[in-house]
């Protein structure tokens, strides 16, 4: 069994098939022994588990994967990748690998499929041009998850876990933390891929809540909210909900944030989640009377 791993290994693989990196797919393939064995241990994967990889790209963390849990249901967008992980898999008899887009995928009928309908856990070397639309449709769905674990763009996990007052702080935080709690557990250098990345690379795990730190009584409606308050950030937060086509007049939302003690020429990036659920639920009450 050659360990993909090893950057060796890697090439000789790709010049084995004569692959072509596809840009539209952004396959940026891992070739760090110690980085993808720090995601098996920060994944927390055992033998009771099922794990759904999006991505597998040629293999290589699939590999690792298969050696520790249960089963791996490895879902692959790229036609050309399907012979290769049918070679660098076949001594694996735990994997399924899917030809599909992750985004079309009814991950509830693969859980009812491969799991009993139990919780799997996702563990992903994700394209960094499709990260949120993967992460909000693992959410939203309301799968059953245990956890998240992903490779994504540095930038982009810093903003996961940031904390109202700061520039990064947006829907993505918000949205993050309202289904999970967010830990970066590695960074990574662009020298641990080929090709190289343009930018810095970090695995952070999501770690999904039984139920979500703040009550809701509409959590479709909340989000609308926090979209509007962030869509032009520079606004204050009853200008861009006045004007984010919710249906809310300036007066409605003045006097709901006046109940809640805020400053009319508050910002969308002050408020806490927290503050985001209270709002949430008097606005909607509002707009019910």
């Amino acid at each position: 069994m050659a360990y993909l791993g090893i950057p060796a290994n890697t090439m000789a693989i790709l010049k084995k098939y004569n692959f072509s990196f596809q840009k539209k797919y952004g396959q940026n393939f891992l070739i760090d022994t110690n980085i993808l064995e720090r995601i098996i241990s920060e994944s927390e994967i055992t033998k009771d588990d099922c794990v759904l990889e999006i991505g597998p790209g040629i293999g290589t963390m699939t590999q690792y994967l298969a050696e520790s849990a249960k089963r791996v249901v490895a879902v692959e967008i790229d036609r050309s990748l399907i012979p290769i992980l049918e070679d660098t898999l076949s001594g694996y008899d735990n994997v399924t690998v899917i030809n599909d887009d992750i985004l079309k995928v009814d991950i509830q009928k693969l859980c009812d499929k491969y799991n009993d309908s139990r919780p799997i856990k996702v563990v992903a070397n994700l394209p960094y041009y499709i990260t949120t639309p993967i992460i909000m449709g693992l959410f939203e769905s309301h799968v059953p998850l245990k956890s998240i674990t992903i490779m994504v763009q540095k930038e982009v996990a810093d903003r996961m876990q940031q904390k109202p007052g700061s520039k990064d702080y947006g829907a993505l935080s918000l949205a993050v933390q309202y289904y999970a709690k967010p830990e970066i557990v590695a960074e990574v250098s662009p020298n641990y891929f080929i090709p190289k990345p343009n930018v810095s690379s970090a695995v952070i795990r999501l770690t999904r809540y039984e139920n979500p730190p703040v009550e809701v009584d509409d959590e479709h409606f909340m989000f609308s909210l926090i979209r509007a308050s962030f869509n032009q950030r520079r606004k204050t937060l009853a200008n861009g909900l006045a004007n984010g086509g919710l249906g809310l007049d300036r007066e409605t939302v003045n006097s709901v944030l006046e109940k809640m003690e805020l400053s009319l020429t508050v910002r969308g990036e002050a408020l806490t989640l927290e503050q985001f659920a209270k709002l949430s639920n008097l606005l909607g009450k509002k707009g019910n009377s």
